[in-house]
């Protein structure tokens, strides 16, 4: 968990849940709070006048994997029932290994959320990552569009020279959005590898457009 030093139950604080990547994994507790958001935040506290949810995954295990996701959830609800919460502003974000959770999180629980935002995540299934997708059920670009829907605001971000997640995925995915009529964002870094987490989540504009969203009820 991240608390903002000024926090108080007298307001009602938006909440980031974030999943963290490959390289994070483990059961120390630790190490995903030093990459990605963890870090943005760190940089600039002022800017996340929100709670963040860093919970952890094993190395042998993707954040596709529904118990994994289902652990993620269990820590948003216990942060949501303990804190003063505004669960109209609540945000779903990860990179690589948890881009890819995002996404399939989102389908998932798509009304729990105001809006996503994945880092060079996946949707097909990966043959080279460490996490293991055995039997996790996959969905096509097309599908996972339907799933998400219009409503569900979306800024996907993705480094054009990624060597470990291909920047087609992102690329098939943007597009099957629009083709739904998603009004998705698409932020796509020239010359930048793996590492886009650093650009898309240090720049000023992530937060002022993240914190600008709010959740449609259905």
């Amino acid at each position: 968990m991240y608390v903002p030093a000024n926090y108080s139950r007298q307001a009602k604080w938006p909440v980031i849940l974030f999943l963290h990547g490959s390289g994070e994994s483990g059961t120390d507790g630790v190490k995903q709070t030093a990459v990605g958001l963890p870090q943005a935040v760190r940089l600039y506290p002022e800017r996340f006048p929100a709670l963040m949810v860093m919970p952890q995954s094993v190395l042998e295990r993707p954040w596709v994997d529904p118990k994994w996701q289902g652990l993620a959830l269990s820590a948003l609800d216990a942060t949501l029932e303990e804190y003063s919460c505004d669960v109209d502003r609540v945000y779903l974000t990860g990179l690589s290994k948890g881009g890819a959770g995002a996404w399939y999180l989102a389908m998932r629980e798509r009304e729990r959320f105001a809006a996503l935002a994945p880092v060079c995540g996946r949707i097909e299934k990966s043959t080279t990552s460490t996490a293991s997708w055995e039997g996790i059920e996959t969905v096509g670009f097309g599908e996972a569009a339907k799933k998400l829907g219009t409503e569900l605001p979306i800024w996907v971000h993705h480094g054009d020279a990624d060597k470990t997640v291909p920047v087609e995925q992102s690329r098939q995915m943007v597009e099957a959005l629009k083709a739904v009529g998603n009004e998705v964002q698409y932020s796509e870094y020239e010359g930048v590898g793996h590492n886009s987490w650093d650009r898309a989540y240090q720049a000023a504009s992530f937060p002022q457009w993240l914190f600008a969203q709010r959740r449609k009820r259905p």
